[in-house]
């Protein structure tokens, strides 16, 4: 072979090396772009989404509902607290939506801690402003008519709990608290806080939203001699700062 023959075989080579590498590494850019804005995958660890979802399952997350989150990943990987924003969103949650979310309880249960990297799916049954209880087992929220949630399940609750077959079936319900007695099958009514709407703050109420606005405030809040404080300044109500669903 010649040398000319040769040298164009090698620019044809590096040539096409080159094209590669370069459509190589625009299709990266463009699966790392779609995976932060768009998309993304989860496999679903446990049963308790049965039967919508079983475990092992993949889901994709469509991001433009909410907006994608923007953090620092090495932060999140070396579970340090992150500061979250958001891409704007197109679109709304909806009642029975299912979500992925990050447990808001990775430590206690006593106070909020985000860990970004531990995720969570469930259906969302109230969305932010509305009034959720549970009665006879089963979900409700006050002026909306329509089925929350997994009817078919809370029958068989009902009836487990009719018969008293309920046997190693945990009944508490959150806030665990002395000044709230609510269980699996008579539950609220809770308010879910919006954003810019107001709770008077009460023993009971302090005993629903306390996690909430420490969370938010990063101050602590208690009772001290029939005073709520907040820090150490008194507070009879407080305005929230974000939504809650």
């Amino acid at each position: 072979m010649s040398r000319d023959k040769l040298k164009k075989r090698l620019y044809w080579l590096v040539d096409r090396l080159s094209t590669l590498f370069i459509v190589g590494f625009v299709l990266v850019a463009v699966w790392i772009i779609i995976q932060f804005t768009s998309i993304a995958s989860f496999k679903i660890p446990s049963d308790s989404m049965e039967p919508a979802l079983l475990a092992g399952d993949n889901i994709i997350v469509n991001k433009w509902v909410m907006g994608a989150r923007v953090f620092n990943i090495f932060d999140a990987v070396e579970q340090k607290e992150v500061n979250i924003s958001r891409l704007p969103g197109l679109g709304k949650i909806a009642r029975n939506d299912i979500l992925v979310f990050n447990f808001p309880y990775p430590a206690a249960w006593d106070s909020i801690g985000l860990n970004v990297m531990n995720y969570y799916v469930k259906r969302c049954v109230a969305l932010p402003g509305d009034t959720f209880e549970i009665r006879n087992a089963h979900y409700q929220v006050r002026g909306y008519g329509q089925p929350l949630g997994d009817t078919e399940a809370q029958d068989d609750l009902q009836d487990l709990l009719d018969e008293g077959r309920a046997d190693g079936v945990v009944l508490n319900g959150y806030p665990y608290h002395e000044q709230v007695s609510w269980n699996i099958r008579e539950f609220g009514p809770l308010y879910v806080p919006a954003k810019g709407s107001t709770v008077e703050l009460t023993p009971f109420s302090l005993a629903l939203y306390k996690n909430v606005i420490e969370w938010e405030q990063k101050k602590k809040l208690a009772l001290r001699d029939s005073v709520i404080q907040l820090g150490n300044e008194p507070i009879d109500r407080y305005c929230f700062l974000h939504n809650y669903y």
